[in-house]
């Protein structure tokens, strides 16, 4: 038997340790709770057991819908999503304002004849973790699981709405509780702002993605019949060996979904701006100025790369989005903010322009190595950019064969258009548009 004095050590720091340690331990919080297989990505959590998501060539094909099914086989979890390019507030007509928010909050709600509880809990079951996302420029629901499971609940992505009343009064909750979320955050207002002063502040595009208000359930509706349609949507799912098997799967789960009209999604016209808040007492002056870019998607990075590059020692940073590249930077006062990003934006060397193209390279294959969820994403931006996805390799040729000439022409007809400003914060001493010279 132990000592006294070992005995009573030990009581003592058995003692010290409860009154220490909290009586539950602090744990990431998951959405729904399951027994799930170890190897499922759970947001917030470390991988137990980390494997690289490496992308082979994908496989893609457009089933008789309308719809475009992507997949590719080596990813060791599945993400599975689909993106529908016409649900974004970039389609929404003029009364119908706010749709797009609160339709991607309408996900994974009661249609096809199952209840909410019930599509959550089939997601649940397969071991499942759903997400939705929404912008101006479209909208994705999807679901990270096991790649055994992922494909049996395809389905609960597509489900033709019911439109409950109490599903629709939870959706309109959630989406107001975002815009009031959205509201204190000075990157997404100065988002919004740059939206606004590219493309004019009453147009789909430039009118406020985030809004407190909603129109009616009738409109809602409307324009979830009108967006949500299997026609020129992009399924993709990664870590699926068999693409016919899947694609046969897939078109038997869907057959009863609304396929749509063949419409493209709307093309956005660029206009160039100025979008300006002034609130004096944030005692910060966030400034962003943006150019209309019609390159593609990996030059439009490169230049990006390079406005970061250049504009590092002065605290401006580059950005790139769907139609727009540009330049962003902050201070306290403001001043001197729009003449370091218009020296930025004209500074471009040969020097330069190889290091951003490495940078960026480097930054698209890594991003294909980032879990399955993010090379889903890639894989669907790149499908609906070109119509294909081709791999690690195909990514890399792609960055080392865009020359010098090619995104300093990309970058001399940027300069060319009108540029948007958007300012917030305590913006007494930012200039106005007027006065930006590019020449």
């Amino acid at each position: 038997s132990m000592p006294n004095n070992q005995s009573t050590m030990a009581s003592l720091t058995a003692a010290i340790l409860k009154k220490a340690l909290p009586r539950r331990l602090p744990v990431a919080r998951k959405e729904f709770s399951s027994l799930v297989a170890q190897d499922l990505e759970f947001p917030g959590l470390p991988d137990v057991a980390p494997e690289p998501a490496k992308a082979t060539e994908a496989s893609v094909t457009t089933l008789s819908s309308g719809l475009t099914v992507v997949t590719e086989a080596s990813c060791p979890t599945s993400t599975v999503s689909i993106t529908y390019p016409k649900a974004g507030s970039g389609e929404e007509l003029l009364d119908e304002q706010g749709a797009s928010h609160i339709n991607k909050c309408m996900g994974f709600k009661s249609g096809s004849d199952m209840s909410t509880l019930f599509i959550y809990r089939s997601i649940e079951e397969a071991g499942g973790v759903p997400f939705a996302k929404a912008d101006r420029f479209g909208a994705t629901l999807g679901y990270t699981a096991n790649r055994e499971t992922a494909t049996s609940i395809v389905n609960m992505l597509a489900v033709n709405s019911s439109f409950e009343l109490w599903d629709v009064r939870d959706a309109k909750s959630h989406a107001k509780l975002e815009a009031e979320e959205a509201s204190t955050s000075a990157q997404i207002m100065l988002t919004e702002n740059l939206f606004a002063a590219a493309y004019g502040a009453q147009t789909p595009a430039g009118r406020p993605f985030y809004l407190s208000t909603a129109p009616s359930p009738d409109l809602i509706k409307s324009f979830r019949e009108r967006a949500y349609g299997m026609s020129g949507a992009v399924l993709t799912a990664t870590g699926v060996a068999d693409h016919a098997a899947f694609c046969s799967e897939v078109s038997e789960l869907l057959k009863d979904s609304v396929e749509g009209t063949p419409d493209k999604a709307s093309a956005f016209t660029y206009l160039g701006g100025e979008s300006r808040v002034s609130a004096p007492s944030s005692g910060y002056a966030h400034v962003a100025m943006a150019f209309e870019s019609t390159t593609s998607s990996a030059v439009a990075k490169v230049i990006k790369s390079a406005f970061s590059i250049v504009g590092a020692e002065a605290g401006v940073e580059g950005f790139a989005t769907k139609g727009l590249v540009g330049v962003y930077a902050g201070s306290e006062d403001g001043a001197g903010l729009v003449e370091a990003m218009t020296t930025t934006v004209k500074s471009l060397s040969p020097e330069v322009i190889k290091r951003a193209k490495t940078l960026a390279k480097f930054e698209a294959l890594m991003a294909l190595d980032g879990g399955s969820q993010v090379l889903a994403e890639t894989m669907t931006a790149s499908v609906l950019e070109s119509g294909s996805f081709s791999g690690p390799a195909a990514v890399a040729k792609e960055y080392d064969s865009i020359s010098d000439s090619a995104v300093t022409g990309a970058v001399s007809a940027m300069l060319k258009t009108n540029p948007s400003l958007a300012a917030i914060g305590d913006i007494s001493m930012v200039p106005y548009h007027a006065s930006i010279s590019l020449s």
